[in-house]
């Protein structure tokens, strides 16, 4: 077998949003069932709202609903309906609704089944800066009193100081009324949360804290924080506010100080200051036992109340895990799992332990998307990337093997290699969510939440921007009116396939002609039913879980794939012209068809009598013999083999799931390969068990699965068995670095400490006129100073620089594999490449494979100036 290619990749621009706000639907879960609907909100700067699984510890990003052009989100709230109890042990949870503010006037509420807004309201007020969701009576804080107002409120504060309520009843948005009025508009509402479900308590610019009744619309209380120190501004801000179960109250505000509030009364009992800068953001465990803020100065700290006298607070952690602001913050409490999640403007989600603080690692999650924005014309060796609303189109223009010749040159240079054809900026205000070219780069399609567009591209062995003509395609109403959140298009160009709403997937026949391409009218392809308890699509995400995000072609297009979060992968099959020897309907039994997550419009059954001179696409006859992935899907890749090529049977489909299940199917048959049914998770390597990061893309090499991650690269050969572990070689893995070595379960952030982080690390102690060192059970491992001072507070962000500095010298730590008796590869890994942004095929020659390997190290973007104090400039 012939070796892979790589074009190591470091030019395409991708530039991470910075993070504003980050909101649990269910920060502690009472049972599994609530857990399994949980979901984390990221609200991105660009506009952008990812929601992210968090179960078992394993961070997903399942879905991205993309911003456009002058938006930004800027805070977010879940709002949780009251369960209902229907008897015979069903439960149906209550519906988890996602809403927004930007900085403006306008709530905004998300469609999670669609991806797209559901509905907008606002009132004659100033811009909201802040938002909260009423708690329900059974979540009530400081009360047991049963409130006889049933639904939630949002109440938010805006810019002019005023108190506005809008309701959420009957599944409606609505503006309802302004509480209080600011009569001189003088003190703006920065932060707010409800100390219980009448209460609220808000933070505002004019060194204040207040606390208003809801119900009667007037304030309770003003509590004063005084002036700035000196030096600072007049008044102080207070950035953040939270609530204990309890009912006191905990600020955070520009002196960088953290004041804890009686709850009863609304006086100070205690001022930490433990922050150089602006304290930005406070997360408070479930229990009330533990404090975490967030500032400007990078650092997050961590504190815990004393169980002497005075029950007081006291500073027990810190560390600077963030290159910049830390912005928002937000807990997720869940049997074992207990973790802060932080995020700022260094774009990167930080997830820290919070029970287990100073005994696991922290864990950051890059901020590069799990679906890669880059896509290949192969034959063309066009590389294409997206970013908001541009496209890129580059050029590369030698063969790996070709530049390996002209290395020993000394005239040439290997930038020339890569040209900028074109940059195409998308009309409209809406971000790109996904785009595809054919092989010969002749056709390009973008699609947005709104529209989608295509161009043809016409060009002659290009070698400049000019060689390049591009034009728009007309396409017809019914593909453009709803976007599409996934474009795809089929390896020999005749197809065109999308998805609209998130779940209702649509394809289309391309005719070309002559460097020109007309797209016809599109047709509607039915999913099949699964057997889903309606009382479960009617409550927590709905049928959210249905939404498709993966789309295969295999190498003939003869066969279209498409999985959803549920982990339920479809299948249909290319019929030729007037061939009905399967189904007499186009899409099989239509009793059959209805998935339960599509609501069909009129026009459908014109849809589907349409065809195409190619051919009509016809459920697999074997369709529902897919077995269901164990997990959402990160990961769906057809391989190269077809049937009728000698000794290939049947279609191969690879699919790895969040959980690191690698499953390939016989995809006719609708059963799992001899080779999946001999490695289930647990017969993988162990390196490959011990990956957190998930996969991102595949791709084929023959019998040779290259799966790649933000931090990894691995190939499986399925063609044979992989090794069976032993203690010998478990334990020279780990010498060389290539198996984390994770002996227990965590809490979802990173593995445990080898050492304890919060015993002491050294002790010192003064006799006979000279220090002496004190022997401790627990040596420092990091190699702090024994002065627990804030300046020297170490940085634990794991940058790419740092861990590459920090490598082991040379590929065996690099890189890990098992071979077979004629020396070929079982499997590999390496983690060499990183962070990876994606991974393109441009195939090679004499049956070799080329691919293009983008990276997107941290000091190539471009970020804002952060906060340094003291003499850090000098030890950076």
């Amino acid at each position: 077998m012939t070796a892979v290619d790589i074009h190591r990749c470091r030019f395409v621009p991708y530039q991470p949003s910075a993070i504003n706000a980050v909101a649990f639907s269910h920060p502690r879960t009472r049972d599994s069932k609530h857990a399994a609907v949980a979901r984390l909100a990221v609200g991105r700067a660009n506009g952008d709202i990812e929601i992210w699984n968090a179960a078992a510890g394993v961070w997903h990003q399942e879905l991205v609903i993309r911003g456009g052009k002058d938006r930004s989100i800027d805070g977010l709230v879940w709002v949780n309906e009251p369960d209902q109890d229907l008897g015979e042990g069903r439960i149906l949870i209550g519906k988890s609704r996602l809403f927004s503010i930007g900085y403006t006037s306008t709530v905004t509420e998300w469609n999670l089944e669609t991806g797209k807004p559901k509905r907008h309201a606002s009132g004659q007020h100033g811009d909201i800066w802040c938002i909260a969701a009423q708690p329900s009576a059974i979540d009530e804080r400081g009360t047991s009193a049963i409130d006889t107002q049933g639904s939630n409120k949002l109440v938010a504060g805006t810019i002019d100081g005023e108190l506005v309520m809008y309701s959420v009843e009957d599944d409606d948005l609505r503006f309802q009324r302004i509480l209080v009025k600011s009569p001189t508009k003088k003190a703006q509402m920065v932060s707010i949360i409800f100390q219980s479900r009448k209460v609220v308590i808000v933070g505002c610019s004019d060194s204040t804290i207040r606390a208003y009744d809801i119900a009667k619309g007037h304030m309770l209380r003003r509590m004063t924080l005084g002036s700035d120190l000196v030096g600072g501004s007049k008044d102080i801000i207070v950035w953040s506010v939270k609530c204990l179960p309890n009912g006191n109250i905990v600020s955070g505000d520009s002196t960088g100080q953290v004041c804890i509030w009686d709850g009863k009364t609304y006086t100070q009992m205690q001022r930490l200051q433990s922050h150089k800068q602006d304290v930005l953001s406070l997360a408070i465990s479930a229990d009330g036992s533990t404090i975490m803020s967030g500032g400007m100065d990078r650092r997050t700290v961590l504190y815990k109340q004393n169980s002497g006298a005075g029950q007081r607070w006291g500073k027990v952690w810190g560390r600077r895990y963030h290159e910049h602001d830390v912005k928002a913050m937000g807990t997720f409490e869940h049997a074992r799992t207990s973790v802060v999640v932080s995020g700022g403007p260094d774009s990167n989600l930080v997830v820290v332990p919070l029970k287990e603080m100073g005994r696991e690692n922290h864990r950051m999650v890059s901020s590069l998307p799990q679906q890669p924005p880059l896509i290949s014309a192969s034959k063309a060796r066009f590389m294409v990337s997206w970013w908001d609303r541009e496209i890129h189109l580059w050029l590369l223009q030698q063969s790996a093997s070709d530049l390996t010749k002209l290395n020993g040159e000394s005239d040439y240079d290997i930038n020339q290699n890569r040209k900028l054809l074109k940059t195409i900026v998308v009309k409209g205000d809406s971000n790109i969510s996904s785009a595809s070219i054919n092989a010969d780069g002749t056709l390009l399609v973008a699609s947005t939440s709104t529209d989608v567009k295509a161009f043809a591209l016409e060009h002659s062995n290009p070698t400049k921007p000019a060689d390049v003509t591009l034009s728009s395609i007309e396409l017809p109403a019914k593909i453009t009116k709803l976007g599409a959140s996934q474009v795809q298009i089929s390896p020999d160009g005749s197809w065109l396939c999308f998805v609209q709403d998130g779940s209702r997937v649509v394809i289309t026949s391309i005719t070309s002609e002559s460097n020109s391409h007309t797209i016809t009218a599109s047709r509607h392809l039915r999913r099949l039913h699964r057997s889903i308890p309606k009382y479960i699509m009617n409550g927590g995400l709905g049928s959210y879980e249905r939404n498709v995000t993966h789309i295969a072609f295999s190498p003939d297009s003869k066969l279209l794939a498409v999985a959803d979060l549920a982990g339920y992968i479809d299948t249909w099959v290319l019929r030729a012209p007037g061939d009905d020897a399967v189904n007499g309907h186009a899409n099989g039994d239509e009793n059959d068809d209805a998935s339960a997550s599509d609501t069909d419009s009129s026009d459908d059954d014109a849809e589907s009598t349409s065809t195409s001179e190619l051919g009509r696409w016809v459920r697999n006859p074997n369709a529902k013999l897919m077995p269901k992935l164990p997990a959402a899907p990160s990961v769906l890749a057809f391989s190269d083999n077809i049937p009728g090529q000698e000794g290939v049977e049947d279609y191969t489909l690879a699919a790895v799931t969040s959980s690191w299940n690698v499953v390939a199917f016989n995809a006719l048959q609708g059963s799992l390969t001899p080779w999946s049914r001999r490695h289930p998770r647990k017969a993988l390597p162990g390196p490959v068990q011990d990956l957190l990061d998930l996969a991102k893309g595949a791709f084929w090499q023959g019998s040779r699965l290259w799966i790649y991650g933000v931090s990894f690269l691995v190939m499986l050969d399925m063609s044979q068995d992989m090794p069976v572990p032993d203690k010998d070689t478990g334990d020279q893995l780990v010498q060389l670095g290539t198996k984390r070595k994770r002996t227990n379960a965590t809490s979802g952030a990173g593995g445990r400490m080898e050492k304890e982080g919060l015993k002491p690390q050294q002790i010192r102690k003064y006799a006979a006129n000279k220090w002496e060192d004190v022997d401790v059970d627990a040596p420092n491992a990091t190699g702090d100073k024994e002065d627990d001072s804030d300046d020297d507070m170490a940085d634990a962000a794991d940058s790419e620089l740092t861990q590459l500095r920090n490598a082991t010298a040379g590929s065996g730590a690099q890189s890990g594999g098992a071979e077979d008796e004629n020396g070929r590869k079982k499997w590999w890994i390496t983690y060499k490449y990183r962070p990876v942004l994606g991974v393109v095929s441009f195939g090679g020659q004499d049956g070799s494979l080329e691919v293009a390997l983008v990276e997107r190290p941290t000091w190539d973007i471009d970020t804002q100036d952060s906060y340094y104090a003291g003499e850090e400039w000098e030890r950076r």
